[in-house]
Formats: structure tokens, sequence, C-alpha cells
């Protein structure tokens, strides 16, 4: 008996071929893109920041009178002018005094606030927070009122430190936030170890986690200092001797309703930069590695 074998099974059809893509203009990649079309925005950029400080630069070089826009022949009348006559020396003094106690008291307050903020829990801990926040959107003039009465029943009117404790109490909010960020960032298992070496709580705080607070403490640190520095309005209400004011408020005493002499507040106002400009250029690297660190939640 024959038998017919069974056809066999077709082929699967073969799968169809991907459609071409769509005609596009395809975006370049970062490395693609001209140079001249980075670099112009920012040498732009950089005209225009840096022009105000060639003008300020050129009044306080160029002699009284002069009109030309190149700083030549180069005087420093205007620099002895300020520094002696207007008494910029004893200003100079004061700002430096003012802002090195407001960076050691905001510093080591803030520190101790952190660190309860960052490693204890307490009932009204949340509140605190919100009040801490909260105190940012209040300006610094409606303090002047109560500041100025609690100042004169104590009286610390026409005192630096009046001044000090006003710069530290208006700075201590925000580092106190930015110091428990930094604290929750440290490992808690870290002090828990030294601990169990035979530490105590402040022997371990001291050894194992304030060396790791540096970027945190030059930031905040430096940031009290220098808004202590530039701040006017404490000093002119709360001092009143001029032997006893500081640079800003002798910036504004160079300026009168007649007449302004540029070469001397030119003069002044590169004497009151200078000073923020080498700190900023020796802890730049701490300053941003510290606000990044402080601005991540632990």
């Amino acid at each position: 008996m024959i038998t017919k074998e069974a056809p066999a099974a077709a082929p699967a059809p073969a799968p169809a071929a991907p459609a071409p893509p769509r005609p596009g203009k395809k975006r370049p990649a970062w490395d693609e893109v001209p140079r001249w079309q980075i670099y112009l925005p920012l040498g732009i950029y950089l005209v225009f920041t840096l022009i105000p400080f060639y003008w300020i630069l050129l009044f306080a070089v160029r002699p009284a009178g002069s009109t030309s826009l190149v700083p030549w022949p180069m005087t420093t009348d205007h620099f002895e002018k300020v520094w002696t006559d207007r008494g910029f020396g004893t200003y100079f003094q004061n700002s430096v005094y003012v802002g090195l106690a407001t960076l050691v008291m905001t510093t080591l307050v803030a520190l101790a606030g952190g660190y309860a903020l960052a490693r204890f829990d307490f009932k009204i801990k949340r509140g605190f927070m919100l009040a801490l926040l909260c105190s940012q959107f209040v300006p610094g003039a409606l303090l002047l009122v109560p500041l100025f009465e609690i100042f004169a029943g104590l009286q610390m009117i026409n005192s630096l430190g009046s001044v000090i404790i006003a710069e530290t109490v208006f700075q201590l909010p925000l580092s106190i936030i930015l110091i428990s960020n930094f604290i929750k960032n440290v490992p808690y298992s870290l002090e828990e170890a030294a601990w169990v070496d035979g530490c105590g709580r402040f022997r371990a705080f001291r050894i194992v986690v304030l060396p790791l607070l540096r970027p945190g403490l030059i930031a905040v640190g430096s940031f009290a200092f220098v808004h202590s520095w530039n701040h006017f309005l404490f000093a002119l209400m709360f001092l009143n001797n001029q032997h006893k004011q500081t640079i800003p408020v002798g910036l504004n005493s160079l300026m009168s309703a007649d007449s302004v002499d540029l070469g001397a507040l030119a003069a002044g106002g590169i004497v009151a930069a200078v000073p923020v400009v080498i700190v900023f250029a020796f802890i730049q690297k701490w300053l941003i590695t510290g606000f990044s660190a402080g601005a991540v939640k632990g």
C-alpha cells in the first residue's frame, strides 16, 4: 500500500524591514557646537560684567578733573584721602572686627543648633524648623525698632557689640538650616563607632564629625562675614560715633546732597571690595563644595 507524504509546511514570512527614519535635522552634540557660539555670549557677558569694575578703577586712580578713559598717569591721591582724611582706616578696622566676631558667633551657635536638629527628635522640632524658614521672609528693616529698644535698655547703643549681635541674629536661621543638612550627610554610624571605642558624645563629635564639616563651616562662616561686612542698615542705626562706624556707613558719608567726590567714592569702594575678593579667591573651592553639600537632604 502506497501512502502519500504530507506536503511540507510553507516557510514563515520574513519579518518586515524597519521603516526608514524620517528625514530631519540632527541635533548636534555639545562637542560639535562651533566654539564661537560658546565664546561669543560668554565674551559679551564678561564685557558687561567687567565694565563697571573698570569704571570704578578708572575713577580711583585717575587724577581729579581728568576725563581720560585710560588711567594714565595714575595717582594714589584718592586712596590717601579716604584712608587718612575720611577715616577709612578706622572704618576698615571696625568692619574687620564686626565681620570676624559675627563669623565666630554665627558658626558656633549654628553648629550647636544644627547638631540638635540633625541628631535629636523633640516635639517642637518641626515647628521650630518652620519658624526658622518663616524668619527668612522678615526684612531686616522690621527688626530695627525692637532691636533699638533692646539695645537702648542694655546701654549698647553706639557699641560694636550691638551690631555684632544684630548681625548674628539675622544670620542664624539660614546658618542653622545649612549646618543641620551638613550634619545629616555625615553617617550616624561613625559616631556610634566612636562611642563604642569609649568616646563621649562631645569628643566623638569633635574627632569624627567636625573634620567632615569643614566645607560647610567655611561656607556658613564666609556667608556671615560677607553679609556683615556689606550690611549698612544696622551699623547706620546703632552707631552714632564716627570712630565706631563701618565701611558701608563710611561710603555713605562720601555722598552729600550738594556734591559727590567720585574719586574718593571709587577709592573707598575698592578698599571695601578688595578684602572680600581676596577671601573668596582663597575659599571658593570650599565654598562651592559646602553649599552643594548643604543643599542635599541627608
